[in-house]
């Protein structure tokens, strides 16, 4: 039995010696035929897949393969951070200048608006609305009016708000007799700071200015404190004007 197994052994080995060649060789092999490039072969291998020699390669931006955002993939992400920053704080300080912008503009034309006494002067018809119970002064019979009694009425009823308005109606009355102004039907309280702008004196008159404005337009109500600080400046400029 053993000795079969050899020789079976043996034959198979001749086998595979003699007819495995042959047959793999007929099995696998194929017909011959000459090969042709085409022309343009080497410009479909010339992309960054079949770069093995580590060449570096330069996108263009202009590739609809890499697209625009392939020139944004190298970016470094602090530099991201800090133009994104940079434009963070531009809205920022352009919102801080806007709002100052506009909050100049507000004061300005408050000012503006105290000065003027709106769209009419001290002695017009709509301003001398409001003294309509303390008798018609106007700038033909200021002249001829004792203001200072008035103001003493007024102390005496407590009516403080009414005596800012003559204290403020003195002054005016003192500037035309100094020769500083001159009063006419609906001229606003900034025309006459403008007649005096020249003078040391002409601060002191657009604080006061503010003052009547705030007082009698404003109809506030002043205790006897304020009223004995709002009446110190204006018997400064009084005094300064004499």
């Amino acid at each position: 039995m053993r000795h079969q197994l050899s020789v079976l052994g043996f034959y198979l080995i001749l086998f595979l010696a003699n007819g495995s060649p042959v047959f793999a060789l007929n099995a696998f092999q194929e017909p011959q035929s000459e090969h042709q490039f085409e022309e343009d072969f080497k410009e479909r291998y010339t992309g960054r897949k079949y770069n093995y020699e580590g060449k570096s390669v330069v996108n263009n931006d202009m590739n609809p393969v890499n697209g625009e955002a392939s020139k944004y993939q190298n970016v470094d992400p602090n530099l991201k951070d800090e133009n994104n920053k940079n434009e963070s704080s531009f809205d920022l300080s352009l919102l801080n200048y806007l709002f100052i912008f506009a909050l100049v503009l507000a004061v300005i034309y408050l000012v503006y608006i105290l000065l003027n006494d709106g769209p009419s002067g001290l002695f017009s018809s709509k301003r001398h609305e409001k003294l309509a119970s303390y008798g018609e002064i106007s700038v033909d019979s200021i002249e001829h009016i004792d203001v200072q009694s008035l103001i003493n009425d007024a102390e005496t009823n407590s009516d403080y708000r009414l005596a800012i308005r003559y204290y403020y109606l003195l002054v005016l009355k003192t500037l035309s007799v100094k020769n500083y102004i001159k009063l006419e039907d609906d001229k606003t309280n900034a025309e006459y700071l403008n007649e005096i702008s020249q003078t040391a004196f002409s601060q002191n008159f657009a604080y006061i200015s503010y003052l009547y404005n705030y007082v009698w337009y404003g109809e506030f109500a002043l205790n006897n404190q304020q009223y004995l600080i709002a009446k110190q400046s204006f018997t400064s400029l009084l005094n300064d004007v004499k």
